[in-house]
This record gives structure tokens, sequence and C-alpha cells, in this order.
């Protein structure tokens, strides 16, 4: 890969230098830490991981067949100065001890993206945002494989970005990738790029600067030159204002979902995408998927497919025939003519926005979790409309029931996701929608959105 912004020439001079089994320093042993070690082992490094907390056996064990050192429970930094490059896992914030520590030592750290990146020569379609990413990641994938092409999904789903480069060969990634794992990249650059929309999300991590997250995602594009792709969502207006500031050069490809001159949009049910004088319309007719925000995820994807040069044919069939995200307005069962659909990944406030929306029956909507300083207002309008009772379902559950308790006649506290569900059987009427979708985070009750959604479902089947 080319080396694109200056910082970077000195630093991967520095990597290049590596001496015969140089020691490389993994922060984290997730997915992302074990693809990391496995990749560095494949390039000759000595390999050291450091976890601040306790491994499983199957992890332990898999570290031992790699001939990998590591310890768990703390980081300990005296195991690290021997070290000159260290891959950060996404999960580790740079306010940790560990990593101004290592900073202030003169010690490089790089993203996992960032390392896996330098070891292979495939064509990098990188997708993020606040919202969609997901779905939009499936989408597309579905479309070069449909295509024929050997293609793989990696990144912020499935198995992580240095895994599959050093396991598999192929000529083309999909990479779902987090505002997290672009926050140390320097030369990382994606032939194509895609920024599905930026909202307040894990602001936390970013000194509760909204700016600072919106520059954290503008970040896919800062390495992309003229033979690059930029494909975003001008219907943002943080996006569609930040244009100007992109100091890059890629060639910028709107979506929106009103009519453009130039650029991807819908319209009578039909994708459409002018670019370069060329011409091309995609029916959406038979649509699995329902919901704006669907139109969105399948207009990126079909963006992507259609700068690639995947035929309109095989665009639509990919489209036609997906399933869709599991936890993301997934359609579990409907008892007694009311359906139950899973939004466990709706963890802030837009993504909450978009599954209301989608929805045109009566709502029982199942809201709680961590609440990131959540601002509901948005929501109103649709609560007023559609939501006819709320389950709240967390440990602490004061903010939701105080903004909500003058506009539902319904509200309620739970404390589990059977309590929950049973509630909402209950209250729920013939043709009424109960929906899960927190606009929080999980990790009071579960251990995570995916748990939170399985155990809805699950609480779900035994009605």
């Amino acid at each position: 890969m080319d080396c694109r912004n200056p910082l970077c020439h000195t630093i991967y001079n520095h990597i290049e230098t590596k001496i015969m089994n140089e020691k490389i320093v993994v922060l984290g042993a997730g997915e992302s830490g074990l693809g990391a070690a496995k990749l560095a082992k494949k390039q000759g490094f000595r390999v050291f991981v450091s976890d601040h907390l306790k491994m499983d056996n199957k992890r332990r064990e898999t570290f031992q067949k790699l001939d990998v050192q590591w310890e768990e429970g703390g980081h300990n930094f005296q195991h690290m100065t021997d070290a000159r490059l260290v891959v950060k896992s996404p999960g580790v914030p740079n306010s940790s001890p560990i990593i101004k520590e290592l900073r202030s030592s003169g010690k490089l750290i790089i993203s996992e993206i960032e390392f896996a990146a330098r070891y292979t020569k495939a064509t990098i379609i990188g997708i993020t945002g606040t919202n969609g990413k997901t779905t939009t990641t499936m989408m597309t994938y579905r479309m070069l494989k449909r295509a024929g092409k050997k293609v793989a999904i990696a990144g912020n789903i499935g198995n992580s970005f240095a895994h599959q480069v050093a396991t598999g060969s192929f000529d083309y990634f999909v990479l779902e990738i987090s505002s997290f794992q672009l926050d140390d990249i320097y030369d990382f650059c994606p032939q194509v790029g895609v920024i599905t929309n930026v909202t307040k999300d894990h602001l936390d991590r970013y000194n509760h600067n909204f700016e600072d997250y919106l520059k954290a995602k503008l970040r896919i594009s800062e390495n992309q030159t003229r033979g690059d792709f930029l494909i975003l969502n001008v219907d943002d207006y943080n996006l569609k204002k930040s244009i100007k500031k992109i100091k890059s050069s890629p060639q910028i490809l709107p979506v929106s979902y009103g009519e453009l001159s130039e650029g991807v949009y819908q319209d009578h049910n039909s994708i459409f995408i002018k670019r370069e004088q060329q011409f091309s319309r995609i029916d959406l007719t038979g649509l699995p998927l329902y919901g704006k925000h669907n139109v969105y995820n399948s207009m990126f994807a079909s963006a992507v497919a259609n700068v690639l040069k995947i035929s309109d044919k095989d665009i639509r069939d990919s489209l036609i025939s997906f399933k869709g995200a599991p936890h993301r307005m997934e359609k579990v069962l409907t008892i007694r003519k009311v359906d139950y659909i899973n939004d466990s990944k709706g963890t802030n406030i837009n993504a909450t926005y978009f599954a209301l929306d989608s929805i045109n029956t009566p709502i029982i909507w199942i809201a709680g979790g961590i609440d990131k300083g959540n601002d509901y207002t948005e929501l109103l309008p649709l609560v007023r409309k559609k939501v006819k009772g709320i389950v709240c379902l967390g440990k602490d559950n004061k903010n939701l029931i105080s903004f909500f308790s003058p506009v539902v006649d319904i509200l309620c506290s739970t404390q589990s996701m059977e309590e929950a569900v049973k509630t909402c059987y209950k209250a729920a009427e013939y043709h009424d929608s109960v929906l899960l979708s927190p606009s929080c985070a999980s990790f009071d009750l579960f251990k995570n959105y995916e748990d939170r959604g399985d155990q809805f479902k699950n609480s779900v089947r035994k009605l």
C-alpha cells in the first residue's frame, strides 16, 4: 500500500527495518487482538498480547498454539519496553493509562486495520457511520459475492481484518469500520469509502465532543486520492457541511433520498445512479427489508457495487434476496397478530428513530439500558404518533420515565428481558407491534447487544 500521509514515511520505514524476530505488542485479546497476533506471527514477529481482563481457556489455548506470550488481568508496561510497535484493539481507549505510558515512551501505536492493510494488495471497501454500516457491509459483500468476486467480509463484523489477511487470499475486502478503528490509522486507505451518517454516539470516547467524533469518522477519507471514491449521505447535515473540510481528493459520490443531478438517489421505489454520464436504475420492488433506513443502506451498497462495475442485475438480485442482519429490525414472531421485532442494535437515538419510523402499526416499545446522555427530544413526534406504551428495561430507568411519562398512557419499569416481554404481551392488542430498540447500551443487564437480542428472541418464543 502506498504511503499517502507524510508522517507515515518515517513510521513505516521504522517498521520495515524490523530485525529478525522483533517483538510486537498487541493490546487486547478479543477478535481484533487475536487476528493481529496471527498476522504478526505469520510476518515473523515475536508477539506479546496484553489484556486488562481475564481470558477464557479457549483463548489461552489458541495463543499457546500460536507460540504467543500473553498477560491478562492488567497491562504491565515493563513487559513492553523492548517492543517498537504496538497494535491497539478498538476496545482500548486512547485515554487508558497504558496508552499514555506507551506514547510518552515513544512507542508507535497503530490500529489493527492499519496493521492488516500493510500485508494485502486487495481492493478495500471501508464502510463507517453511526448507523447502518453493518447492513450496508453485508449487502455490499453479497453483491460482490454474487458477481463472482473473491471477496471477504471483516472488520467490526465477523472475523477481524487481520485474521482474514493472515488466513486467506482475497481480491476484495468489505470492512465494517468503527470510529475506534479509525482513531489510530496513518496510511490506511480504502479504495472505496462509505460514510452512512454521523449522529451523537460514543461521545464518552471523544471528550463528549461531537466534532471530535465526526472527525474520527471522516478519517476514512484522509489518505484517499483522485483514483479513490468516497460515498456519503448528503441528507446528513453534519456530513454535507463537512465535505468542504475534506483535505484529500477522492471522487465524491453523494447519496440522497431526494433526486440529485449527480449521485445516488431513490424515486418511485427505485434507486437511480448517475455518474460519469452513466445512468443505472435498480428496481426495489420486492425488497424484503422495510423502512427508510434500509433504502439508504441499499443505496450505499448499490453505489459501491456500481463503482466496482457490478451489473445492475447482480445488484438487484442481491438486494431482493437479502435477509437482513441479526438484531437489526429482525422480525422474530407474530403471536396473536402482534409482531415482535428485535432491533437490539438500536443503541442510539438515531437508530431508534428509524426503527419507530419504519413501523406503521401501534407500538409497544422496549427501551433502556445504559443511557449515554441521550436527548430523546428527536423521538417525541414519533412517540406521540405511534407509541401506545413504553416498557423500560434497565437498572436505572428514571430518565426514560421522567421524559416520556407525559406522552404515553402505558409506562412501566422492568429489570429482566423475560419480565419486559411478558409485560408487552399483556399490553399489546391485535395488529400492534412490540419493538425492542433500546436507544441505550446493553452492559447494565446483558453481555452485549447480541445477548440482549438473543434473550428477547428466546423470551418471545417462550410465549
